[in-house]
């Protein structure tokens, strides 16, 4: 936004200087120069009795250099001939590029202008030419007399040689020819400050407003105060009517540039990251140095004291500029170009300011310092928003990811709770385990092994001895420790060998011939024990079987057990209904706790056939 309100005002400038009429020439014949004129200094109110006193000058006139030291009013009386190459009936006027402070105009001892109040405060037309009508009722073709009363100010009494009284030549001519040059001299001088104090202000309030939105940015603060300060000092250029007297604007004007140093040099060492505390305290004391000094002085070395002011706030920002650069280069380097051309710019300004102060230079024909300042100004701003937009976006940038990197470090936090939580559990559950299979050994293993050795029933013996090794079987799983499959396999081959043996059922048992690493889980182990523990009974309470086939096989990721008897089969009343007799519904309940399943295919006198698979 505001890099294209500064285009504009620019262009607009640039347009307005290209597109305005050129002014007539002074060697043009319509138009009479008068560079030469009779001046007395009087503080009459009317046109004065040019005497003795009367002195001959050359205009323009400065004070500084005639009338040093002077301060009221000074007469100027010039006498000329209507110009030759003029129409008579055009309407004649008269221009002055300069008058400081303020004039009123006769012509053949009739005032037909004045510029307003000519007694403190007086009106303050240094900045504003001024063109004047000639009423063609009092206009003579030869022999006229055009006087002019010029209320000023000596040098020593004010802050400003541009500020000092003094008058330029004076054009007469027609309306027509000069109507144009005094526009063109009026937009320079004062509509270009108004619109570029203007466009300033805008910019430092919209900067202030970003440095209280971000206090850690504390440059956009200052840079935005600078820019507001300097856009309201502005107004001295082309505010004519002031409340207080000329003494009093010059102290106060005077007195506004310390803490506008103090913002500049302040927002070079905030922007380059840089701050001195003694440096902050010495630059507050000049809020105070400079009207003390201004006051002790006096106001007959107003212009002394305010010149040796203003050499020294040079010096502080050409010092600040020249630090600010030398950190950028270290540390921003990207950024050292944009801001040295524009600071550099800014220094050379005051430089030149400095030199037309000390008469060193002639005044140019355009308030330089006043439209030029203000661009750079606004050159900078734009900088400093490129700047804060990039910092901006790179912050956007780091609070995504590390919004990204929160949430990947809250899902990490939440499983590992709850891997802690199920951990905790297993822990707890594990320790219960042990617990309760140590007191089962402890207290029921061995009140069942007291009975399978005290009691004289044999019936009550085997039983016991049966709940035994149940238990047993039972204190392994809740123990928890996984088993070698090949271990569990030669107990399993044990066992079922031994009581089919005993029931006289012949016993084919194949497993892989190789040994295997593989660990059967504890609850694995128990479950398929007493799957094929209920298969064996029902071989030999219910088959009638001679003969009973057991394979089992191995992959890397399956175990399979199967069981065959050549007994007479399942009754045909129980086909389809499997899973409620002979111990079925509990094997295929257990096959399915360990993701595995338990198929039972049977026919009669073809025998049974149970398939067992578990995943390892």
């Amino acid at each position: 936004m505001f890099k294209r309100l500064a285009f504009t005002a620019t262009a607009v400038l640039i347009w307005l200087a290209v597109a305005m009429p050129p002014s007539a020439s002074a060697t043009d014949a319509a138009v009479l120069v008068i560079d030469k004129a009779l001046s007395v200094a009087t503080a009459s109110g009317t046109p004065a009795s040019f005497t003795a006193a009367t002195l001959p000058v050359n205009l323009p006139d400065d004070w500084a250099e005639t009338r040093p030291r002077f301060e009221g009013s000074v007469w100027y009386r010039a006498s000329f001939d209507r110009p030759a190459g003029a129409d008579a009936r055009e309407l004649m006027a008269l221009y002055i590029e300069r008058v400081c402070s303020n004039a009123e105009v006769y012509l053949n001892g009739q005032r037909i202008f004045s510029g307003g109040r000519m007694s403190e405060p007086v009106t303050r037309n240094c900045h504003y030419p001024q063109l004047v009508t000639l009423p063609g009722a009092l206009l003579l073709e030869h022999g006229n007399l055009i006087e002019l009363q010029v209320q000023g100010h000596s040098l020593q009494r004010v802050a400003s040689r541009q500020r000092a009284g003094g008058m330029s030549a004076l054009k007469i001519g027609p309306q027509v020819l000069l109507g144009p040059e005094y526009a063109r001299r009026l937009f320079w001088n004062v509509t270009a400050v108004e619109l570029v104090s203007l466009v300033l202000a805008a910019v430092g309030c919209v900067m202030i407003g970003l440095g209280l939105m971000n206090r850690r940015e504390a440059y956009l603060g200052y840079f935005g105060w600078l820019s507001l300060t300097w856009g309201l000092l502005s107004a001295r250029l082309w505010w004519r009517d002031m409340p207080w007297d000329t003494g009093v604007m010059e102290f106060l004007v005077c007195s506004a540039f310390a803490p506008m140093v103090a913002l500049a040099v302040q927002f070079l060492l905030s922007y380059a990251d840089l701050r001195s505390r003694w440096l902050e305290n010495a630059l507050a004391a000049q809020w105070v140095l400079v009207p003390a000094t201004l006051l002790l002085v006096g106001p007959g070395r107003l212009f002394l004291a305010a010149s040796i002011w203003y050499a020294l706030f040079a010096l502080e920002v050409a010092a600040a500029t020249v630090l600010h650069l030398v950190v950028t280069w270290r540390h921003k380097r990207q950024d050292f170009w944009p801001m040295a051309v524009l600071l550099v710019s800014i220094v050379g300004m005051l430089v030149f300011e400095q030199a037309l102060q000390r008469g060193l230079d002639d005044a140019p024909s355009l308030p330089l310092m006043q439209i030029a300042v203000p661009l750079l100004f606004t050159g900078i701003a734009v900088r400093l928003l490129q700047v804060f937009t990039r910092t901006l976006r790179a912050a956007e940038d780091g609070r995504e990811t590390l919004e990204a990197r929160v949430q990947q470090i809250t899902a990490e936090i939440e499983q590992n709770f709850a891997q802690l939580a199920e951990l905790r559990v297993e822990q707890v559950t594990e320790k219960e385990r042990k617990r309760i299979a140590g007191d089962l050994h402890d207290d029921l293993g061995a009140k069942l092994l007291t009975i399978v050795h005290t009691s004289e029933s044999e019936r009550i013996s085997t039983l016991a001895r049966e709940a035994l090794e149940e238990m047993r079987l039972s204190v392994r799983g809740l123990t928890g420790k996984p088993m070698r499959l090949a271990d569990a396999l030669a107990d399993w081959r044990a066992e079922t060998v031994l009581r089919l043996g005993q029931a006289n059922i012949e016993v084919d048992w194949r497993s892989p011939p190789e040994e295997t690493d593989q660990l059967l889980p504890a609850r694995g182990f128990v479950q398929t024990t007493r799957i094929l523990r209920e298969a064996v009974s029902n071989i030999i309470k219910h088959s009638g079987a001679s003969h009973c086939k057991v394979r089992c096989t191995i992959s890397d990721r399956q175990f399979g057990l199967t069981v065959q008897d050549n007994g007479k089969g399942i009754p045909m009343e129980l086909d389809g209904k499997l899973d409620r007799g002979h111990g079925m519904s509990s094997m295929k309940h257990r096959a399915k706790q360990m993701q595995g399943q338990c198929l039972v295919e049977s026919g009669p006198g073809y025998g049974t056939v149970i398939r067992l698979t578990l995943p390892l």
